[in-house]
């Protein structure tokens, strides 16, 4: 099928990464496991930067919140003692959460700091799927701002889209959106993001591989599109959000 941006006056076109920009398994395959493997590393090195402590003093709240709430937490207790020991306990509670692919703050903010200096490195590169590059850049042309909301870090949103073989894409990008605007599942964080994009919801359209995502979307009056790529997952459950399988069909 084809979609019309002109015919339904979209003016902001709000993309999800994980699925939909980016294959799923470059994220499961090669930024988590960089991330679990280079996490002691980072900490040791960058203990007392500004970027590590902001990102450790998350994850010593949210710790002391899974206590607090009596869910399940690390064997390993949070230690605030000698560094040594202070590293080993919050390396253990990062895989504890990438274990459970939690959504947290935290988490996501470490993961982005240790993705920066493998995307420095060059061991680390952007991946996007073929039409992602020229859509952004038609997108452009037709005066459409394009926002990218992901659980992700702005951070590495930016670091991600930097770096592709295409080339930088951020130049196409009006704005980044993360688990600051809230779940990807809750509608006031739709809301946040028009508001913060200056347009009617109705104006917006969001496109993820996520079926709840997109009903969170439309709830709060996004238009939709499930997109559907060849390597994702088939779809829990039934849906009535129009379906593309590339962003060419996704037309002026």
């Amino acid at each position: 099928m084809s979609v019309s941006l002109s015919s339904t006056n979209t003016r902001v076109v709000v993309l999800d990464i994980e699925g939909t920009t980016t294959p799923i398994e470059f994220v499961y395959d090669v930024l988590f496991p960089f991330a679990r493997a280079h996490v002691k590393e980072y900490l040791e090195q960058e203990w007392t930067s500004e970027s590590c402590r902001a990102a450790v003093a998350l994850l010593r709240d949210e710790h002391a919140a899974e206590i607090a709430h009596n869910q399940a937490a690390p064997a390993a207790a949070w230690v605030d003692g000698p560094v040594a020991a202070q590293i080993v306990s919050v390396a253990a509670y990062v895989g504890w959460l990438m274990d459970r692919d939690r959504k947290s703050p935290g988490l996501k903010a470490l993961q982005g700091e240790i993705w920066r200096s493998g995307y420095r490195s060059g061991e680390l590169r952007g991946q996007v799927f073929p039409d992602v590059p020229p859509a952004l850049e038609r997108w452009r042309a037709q005066q459409l701002d394009v926002c990218i909301y992901s659980s992700g870090s702005v951070l590495a949103q930016q670091l991600l889209f930097q770096t592709t073989d295409a080339g930088d894409l951020t130049k196409f990008l009006a704005d980044y959106f993360d688990t600051g605007s809230g779940p990807k599942t809750s509608p006031d964080s739709y809301r946040r993001i028009a508001e913060a994009c200056a347009e009617p919801a109705a104006r917006l359209l969001f496109i993820s591989d996520v079926t709840s995502e997109l009903d969170a979307a439309r709830a709060a009056g996004f238009q939709t599109l499930l997109c559907i790529r060849p390597t994702n997952p088939a779809s829990a459950y039934e849906h009535s959000h129009p379906t593309i399988r590339t962003f060419d069909e996704i037309v002026d």
